[in-house]
């Protein structure tokens, strides 16, 4: 089981790397002149291709995380393992509402500022502390 953790938290950290860096380029996105299309178009690209790579990544972090809960499934009644579940279930979350915002500056319809996306960065932070915390010290 240890080779199953071990490719779970490189999966988890490599899929949290792009959650980090996908609202950064939105923060450079909603600072574009309306005038610059290359700049936006360079920006959506790597924004695609970002996405793409990142979903790649989730699938296996969940998978294994799946098959580590399974094997210790008698721990569930754990309140720190419920919280970190729905911490989880909130950072799949944060993920889709990714690709809603990059649909939002593709069809030019996005009317959030860039210090909003810069508050909107910091939310996959505070979830992968959260989730690493209570994994770690198991407070409850």
């Amino acid at each position: 089981m240890l080779w199953i953790k071990a490719f779970h938290i490189i999966f988890v950290a490599s899929w949290f790397a792009g959650l980090f860096y996908m609202p950064r380029i939105f923060v450079n996105l909603a600072m574009v002149p309306t005038e610059s299309h290359a700049e936006r178009e360079r920006l959506l690209l790597m924004a695609h291709k970002l996405y793409r790579f990142m979903s790649l990544l989730m699938i296996p972090a969940l998978g294994f995380g799946a098959w580590l809960w399974m094997d210790n499934f008698s721990g569930f009644n754990r309140g720190w393992l419920h919280l970190k579940l729905a911490l989880v279930v909130g950072v799949i979350g944060y993920h889709h509402f990714c690709k809603s915002i990059l649909r939002s500056f593709e069809l030019l319809a996005n009317r959030r500022s860039h210090r909003w996306f810069r508050i909107f960065n910091e939310m996959s932070v505070l979830l992968f502390a959260a989730i690493v915390i209570l994994v770690v010290v198991k407070p409850f």
